[in-house]
Parts: structure tokens; C-alpha cells; sequence
């Protein structure tokens, strides 16, 4: 479910400017190994996927997004504006499947994982959105997350914010929503 398939080399990466949810859109020139083009993180260049998690339609899309740092594992949230889908960012497929997984068994919210275990996590049962929890415990299982999130190489501040706002498809210049990457200046899905 994580491939990115096409015969096009040049491919539309989103490209993260740290502390604002505009995004660049940038294109790399990334090779399709056996029908998939990878992760290529000696670029910063990882994978993103939104999966559909209302039961309307079952879709999946994937890209590339640069600006993580990520040079193992993957990270995932349900705090996706304004869909509220399953984004994951990885560097790996497996442990992106295990985050994909891990946020339908909690019923949504925030996970890290590396090497097939989650390091930490935050379950947002109200929607996939809201805690039960105190504020306190939202607060250090947040902490938690982050630091988990820098173990994996992330360089940004809050990544999962900076990840909630890759899939609102009106902020320029280019996006992911589960139909694929959206060129928001040109209000179009790019096939």
C-alpha cells in the first residue's frame, strides 16, 4: 500500500518549510526501483501516505515529503486538517504499516514507531482528535512523542503539527489528501 508506482523520474515532493504550514512544491528526480520509487534519505526524501479511515471510500494515496530528517522508522496521526484521515510519514514500509495499524487500534490519535515496536503514543479516542485524559497526561505523552520523533532523526519542533497541516488541501503550494498529491495553485490532483 506504500509504493509509489509511475515511469516518470521526475517526481512532486512536498517540501516542509519548518514552523508554517505552507509547503514548497519541489520536484526530485527519484528512479522506480521494481515498480516503486523509495525512500531516499541520503535527500531527505520519505514517504507520506493518507489512508481513508472513515469507511466512505477506502482510498490510499502516497508521495514524497522533504524536511523531516526521519532516517528510520515512521510517525502517524489522525489530526490530519480537515479530514481527520491516517497520515504516516516513513522511512520504512513496514514500520509505516505498523503506525497505520497501531492508530486504528487505539481509535486515532499520535504514534512513533521504529524497528516494528511503537516507542510512544497518544490515543485520541473523541474522533481520532480529543483525549479523554487530563491535561497533564496529554502533555507528557506529547513530550514523549516528541523525543521519540528525535530519536527517529526528526529535526522539526512539532512534527506532528507540521504533518496535521501537509494534508489540508487549500494552504499552498503542494499537498496529499487520500485522492494524491494536490497542486493547490493549480487546484488539481496530479495524476
Amino acid at each position: 500500500d506504500f509504493r509509489t508506482g509511475g515511469n516518470r523520474v521526475e517526481t512532486p515532493v512536498i517540501g516542509i518549510l519548518p514552523g508554517k504550514i505552507i509547503t514548497e512544491h519541489l520536484s526530485f528526480d527519484i528512479a522506480p526501483q521494481d515498480g516503486d520509487k523509495r525512500p531516499d534519505l541520503t535527500r531527505d526524501l520519505v514517504k507520506i501516505a493518507v489512508i481513508e479511515r472513515h469507511g466512505v471510500n477506502g482510498n490510499r494515496a502516497t508521495g514524497f515529503v522533504r524536511g523531516f530528517g526521519l532516517q528510520k522508522g515512521a510517525i502517524g496521526s489522525t489530526v490530519c486538517h480537515d479530514h481527520h484521515n491516517i497520515a504516516v510519514v516513513g522511512a520504512d514500509y513496514a514500520d509505516m504499516a505498523l503506525a497505520a495499524t497501531r492508530l486504528a487500534e487505539i481509535e486515532g490519535g499520535f504514534v512513533v514507531v521504529e524497528g516494528g515496536r511503537v516507542l510512544a503514543e497518544l490515543a485520541l479516542p473523541v474522533a481520532g482528535l480529543m483525549s479523554l485524559n487530563s491535561f497533564e497526561e496529554v502533555r507528557e505523552g506529547l513530550v514523549a512523542l516528541r523525543a521519540a520523533a528525535r530519536s527517529l532523526g526528526v529535526v522539526l519542533e512539532e512534527p506532528f503539527l507540521q504533518l496535521a497541516f501537509l494534508a489540508l488541501p487549500v494552504i499552498p503550494h503542494l499537498k496529499i489528501t487520500d485522492m494524491g498529491m494536490v497542486d493547490v495553485d493549480r487546484f488539481e490532483i496530479i495524476p
